[in-house]
């Protein structure tokens, strides 16, 4: 089962084709194209711009590339965790920092906010955003504060177990380029963003820090979350004299930076569990999808999913499947490599010992917190394989160290940068 359950995630990888879904949401025609109920003619503007940004920040370009040759060539910033396959001719390239934004996380976002500043009312711009953006284009809203700076405020957040759309208040309260502030960079363009989401629904403000749309978070939310979490005593000097002086508030809606703009979701879980449970069904499960851990401690997802499989099985004779997207918690206690989809696994680990259960939870951006794998896989031989190897999953679950653990056994999941980054997935599989 663990080789189905593999098969299953790298079927539904290659199920989402982010080009073809460009195409068919743009549905070009002429000079023509379409931003959701907005007609827009190409023709009538003297500028095109493209900004795409995020892990899947190529393919998104590659395809609006595409779509508007051989007639229009945009004036384009790319920004990606790693170096594109190719370059894109007519798009200027960052290869920015993440999970923590470093040098060219802070050019991309000086160049970025450089070009908009000379987009007026006959530029029309494309914002191509998906996740992983927060840390790949960064410019500090406050000058006095520095790239070290931020990358102390960012080590702190997402070790400090925050949920994403906690840690995003914070980080668009600090930065020049979350929260709407890029669309109020240009305030006068016609602007249409397309996204691919890894946030759950209806929280799209939250998806790489919500460059372009109306914030509805507050500096109150920014200064309860850093109570909470006990951040600012982790902070720089600089960023706590920057709570206590006052943050300045995001665009809201109504802002006019957003009379003259467009937001479209081009991807989201829903795809992914689409894809996900065609796959499945094809290898003969029946297939339940849940969406309800979104947030949630692994050890109670865990629990979750795993008494949802066994009901699912009382209930039917063939095999069975429970799929889940989302972001589960697993706050940082060890210095180990791994991330929160290895330690999802690892935490089932002990509760499927000599049952006929497969797990595999793994991002679908490739990547799994600090580690070099999407995520992990185990059956109910993982917890005898590991004694017999002499070690022990609490002690690195206890560490933070799961990618070490799956490693020993041969168990990591490994894709490889993916170029897309929808949500994690789970597969949880049931003979």
């Amino acid at each position: 089962m663990k080789q189905t359950a593999e098969r299953i995630f790298r079927e539904t990888l290659a199920a989402i084709d982010i080009p073809a879904a460009l195409e068919k949401a743009l549905a070009r025609s002429g000079t023509r194209i379409r931003a959701g109920d907005c007609v827009i003619d190409l023709s009538d503007y003297k500028k095109i711009v493209a900004i795409a940004l995020g892990k899947a920040a190529f393919a998104m370009a590659q395809g609006l590339a595409g779509i508007l040759s051989p007639d229009f060539a945009p004036d384009g910033i790319l920004v990606v965790p790693a170096a594109p396959a190719r370059e894109l001719p007519g798009w200027k390239t960052f290869i920015g920092g993440h999970p923590i934004p470093d040098e060219k996380s802070f050019a991309s976002g000086r160049a970025t906010l450089e070009l908009l500043s000379r987009c007026g009312e006959e530029t029309l711009i494309f914002f191509l955003i998906s996740g992983g953006g927060s840390a790949l284009v960064e410019q500090p809203l406050d000058s006095a504060l520095t790239l070290a700076d931020f990358q102390k405020v960012n080590s702190a957040l997402v070790t400090c177990g925050a949920s994403i759309e906690q840690i995003n208040v914070i980080r668009k309260h600090l930065s020049a380029t979350k929260g709407g502030r890029l669309a109020a960079a240009a305030p006068k363009a016609m602007k249409v963003t397309f996204a691919i989401s890894d946030v759950p629904p209806g929280e799209e403000s939250a998806l790489a820090s919500g460059p372009t749309l109306p914030d509805p978070s507050t500096v109150q939310d920014a200064q309860e979350i850093a109570r909470k979490y006990n951040l600012l005593s982790q902070f720089p000097a600089t960023v706590q004299v920057a709570f206590e002086r006052g943050l300045a508030e995001t665009p809201k809606a109504g802002d006019s930076a957003f009379l003259r703009s467009r937001f479209e979701l081009l991807l989201s879980s829903h795809e992914l569990l689409h894809a996900a449970h065609r796959a499945c069904e094809a290898e003969g499960y029946v297939c339940l999808c849940d969406n309800l851990t979104d947030g949630w401690l692994i050890a109670k997802a865990a629990d979750h999913l795993l008494k949802l499989l066994e009901s699912q099985k009382m209930a039917n004779r063939r095999p069975v499947a429970v799929l889940a997207d989302g972001e589960v918690s697993s706050p940082v206690t060890g210095d180990g490599i791994g991330g929160r989809n290895s330690a999802f696994v690892l935490a089932c680990v002990r509760k499927i010992a000599d049952r006929g259960i497969t797990v595999l939870s793994a991002g679908t951006d490739g990547i799994d917190g600090n580690s070099p794998a999407a995520g992990t896989i185990a059956d109910g031989d993982t917890l005898g394989r590991a004694r017999a190897l002499g070690i022990d999953p609490d002690e690195f679950m206890r560490r933070s160290d799961a990618y070490n653990f799956f490693e020993r056994l041969g168990d990591a999941v490994i894709t490889g940068p993916t170029g897309n980054n929808l949500r994690d997935l789970r597969i949880l599989l049931m003979d």
